[in-house]
């Protein structure tokens, strides 16, 4: 894609305005077929100039690979708009947050998309792969769905069951329409797709006053009532072609009535015309070989042969020509039928020839009425979607989320990760866990606590929710009120980039500036680890910065995990802002003082993870118990174990000694100066003096 914006770049570089207007004025005057080309070139040359020129520039383009006629009908075209429609998910995110594919295996299944999909049709299941990459921006459109979904999902109507076992039994009739507009399509597949929309209009015809009294969403009831319009159509395309000949393929069959098609007619005519001579001349062939009774054989595909038993080859005439033979007869093709017969088979192959350049101006009419029915597919596919959400909706414990414009918040009260708990089926097993920012409140939540604690399921289950509230989804919570967001931007992970040249910290640091780039205080902003892909100092630096400038100048709702404590100490400088939270966990003493041999010997401490999200600081990270639980040996884990407690026993020294030169410059008193030094004495020299 991007090579074409080269191409169209290049093109528009060389393309003066003038020239850009003459062709587009050739295009809609002179190449568009209907005769409303006219009137599409004033609705074209009432654009702003550079529009028409960048308009040129694509006709030029598109026509290198005869897909102009995308272009024939501007009603289509839609106006850029300065206003945001969709959230912002770039691919990082949509990575991170395993959206369409899990990162495991990259298969759908495990991904947000797969929790979601519970559609009928292809062209269903392409509109919620739409929908779940693109999460609206307007409260009304989501409100409009979620009205739709909540109707879908209390209604007692049977209409829904109705509608819902015709979406069942529909091929991909858009894929099939696309192919027919490009004039792809064999006759057997646009006769299914006739048939098959033919059928489709009438059953849902036939649901009209049931859809009036018992629809009451006007999403849902606009898109019923208006598919048997968009495809009104299609029943007098489907009466002209003849069913038998358009599931062989047989063109030369494919019309039933010829009025509309004189070339074709005409065509047949002649040959009828060719055929009549030859079987006239039948008769003058019996008196020529004296048999009344001699008829026209077939043979191999050689038409109009007379046969003769080899014993009375004599009374055939010197003039005619042998064509095949056997032991017991001779075939003979005289003069007459050479001649017609060479003619009938120029006429046959003309009539091929005629039957496909019509077959095609029979589809470029058809195409003529391409944008309602892809409407009307378009409708289905929204419907399937939506049934899609109901059932979601169904697997229980799924609240109906607020959404609210101009409100920078997300609540959500005791929410689970929708792709886990439907992993673990009916074990529930997930805990759940409640999430409160707000825009003029706490903000921004550093989460700490232990390796494989929950941490990453608790952040991605955050800003999953968000995304299925503004898809029109019911989510997996008790409550929830989520204020649009504009985008999601995460930074998670370890990876580097051979490709780009790049290291794991390179593209930490590259995803980073581009959040700070893009995001806005209506934003969710993700990081998980921060600078911890290079030394502690330096990572602490990076980590302390990077969340106090999304504190202080991009004000977006952010969640920050971390195992670096300095960063917690933001909590202090902006209260009111920050909160400071961790994965609780129970250490287990009874497990630990097990494994202790010697008072010296130091063995990891074994915790048991409570997934909880609770207030306050996890002063470790307990990396030596997910060591354990990964079969490092003992013996590693042992001098792993005593090299961390000398590592904090010499830290915590470091500490207390500078948190006493810090109390030593406020004593201006002798007295308490000479309290303070007995108290720095080391232990063994206040032993001494006693």
């Amino acid at each position: 894609m991007s090579e074409g914006w080269v191409v169209i770049s290049n093109i528009l570089n060389n393309l003066d305005c003038s020239r850009a207007f003459q062709l587009i004025t050739d295009f809609y005057t002179k190449e568009v077929p209907d005769a409303t080309g006219p009137q599409k070139l004033s609705v074209i040359l009432s654009l702003d100039k550079p529009v028409v020129c960048s308009l040129a520039a694509v006709i030029a383009y598109l026509k290198e690979f005869n897909l102009e006629r995308m272009l024939y009908n501007p009603s289509n075209f839609k106006q850029l708009s300065s206003e945001t429609e969709y959230m912002t998910i770039n691919g990082t995110t949509m990575k991170n947050l395993e959206i369409l594919q899990n990162q495991t295996d990259m298969k759908t299944k495990g991904s947000l998309l797969w929790v979601l999909d519970h559609t009928k049709t292809s062209f269903g299941r392409r509109r919620l792969k739409k929908w779940v990459t693109q999460p609206l921006m307007k409260s009304s459109e989501i409100n409009a769905r979620l009205d739709a979904v909540s109707e879908m999902l209390l209604s007692e109507s049977s209409v829904f069951g109705q509608i819902r076992n015709l979406l069942c039994k529909l091929p991909d009739i858009e894929r099939g329409l696309c192919s027919v507009f490009h004039k792809k399509c064999s006759t057997q597949e646009f006769f299914l797709i006739l048939s098959t929309l033919s059928r489709l209009d009438l059953e849902i015809q036939a649901l009209v006053p049931v859809i009036h009294s018992h629809v009451k969403t006007p999403l849902l009831q606009n898109a019923l009532l208006e598919i048997p319009e968009l495809l009104s159509p299609v029943k007098h395309y489907l009466k002209i072609l003849n069913e038998e000949a358009a599931k062989t393929g047989d063109k030369t069959q494919l019309f039933k009535d010829l009025t509309d098609f004189p070339v074709i007619r005409k065509k047949k005519e002649e040959i009828l015309d060719v055929l009549s001579k030859i079987q006239l001349h039948l008769l003058d062939i019996r008196k020529q070989i004296k048999n009344p009774s001699a008829e026209y054989v077939t043979v191999s595909g050689q038409e109009f042969m007379i046969e003769v038993k080899n014993s009375h080859k004599s009374s055939v005439p010197s003039d005619w020509v042998m064509v095949s033979s056997t032991k017991a007869v001779s075939r003979f093709h005289s003069p007459f039928i050479i001649e017609n017969y060479k003619h009938l088979n120029q006429l046959r192959e003309q009539l091929v020839l005629d039957c496909n350049a019509e077959w095609l101006n029979f589809l470029d009419h058809f195409s003529e009425h391409y944008h309602p029915v892809s409407k009307a597919i378009g409708h289905l596919a929204t419907i399937d979607c939506l049934f899609s959400l109901a059932q979601v909706a169904k697997q229980g414990d799924y609240c109906r989320p607020t959404v609210q414009d101009n409100r920078r918040k997300i609540i959500i009260k005791n929410g689970r990760h929708p792709v886990i708990d439907v992993l673990l089926g009916e074990q529930d097993q997930y805990v759940p866990n409640t999430t409160n920012l707000s825009g003029d409140g706490e903000r921004v939540m550093i989460i700490t606590g232990p390796n494989m604690g929950g941490k990453s399921s608790y952040i991605k289950q955050v800003a999953l929710i968000t995304v299925m509230a503004q898809i029109g989804s019911y989510v997996p919570a008790e409550e929830s009120t989520i204020g649009i967001v504009d985008g999601i931007f995460t930074r998670m992970g370890a990876a580097d980039n051979i490709y780009k040249g790049q290291s794991t910290f390179m593209e930490e640091l590259t995803d980073t500036a581009e959040i700070i780039r893009k995001a806005t205080s209506r934003s969710l902003v993700i990081l998980d680890e921060l600078g911890r892909g290079t030394s502690t100092h330096d990572g602490i630096a990076i980590a302390y910065a990077t969340l106090e400038h999304f504190i202080r100048d991009v004000e977006s709702l952010t969640l920050f995990v971390t195992h670096y404590p300095s960063v917690c100490d933001l909590e202090k400088v902006y209260p009111d802002t920050v909160g400071n939270y961790h994965m609780a966990f129970l250490v287990n003493e009874e497990e630990s003082a097990e494994q202790k041999g010697s008072e010296d010997e130091e063995n990891p401490e074994f915790i048991t993870f409570l997934y909880q999200i609770t207030k306050g600081v996890s002063a470790r990270s307990y990396g030596l118990n997910v060591a354990k639980l990964a079969d490092i040996p003992e013996e590693i884990l042992k001098k792993a174990a005593h090299k961390s407690k000398e590592l904090e026993r010499i830290v915590n020294t470091k500490r207390k000694r500078l948190k006493s030169f810090a109390e030593v410059w406020k004593i201006n008193d002798s007295q308490e100066l000479q309290k303070w030094k007995s108290m720095c004495e080391p232990e063994d020299e206040r032993k001494d003096s006693f």
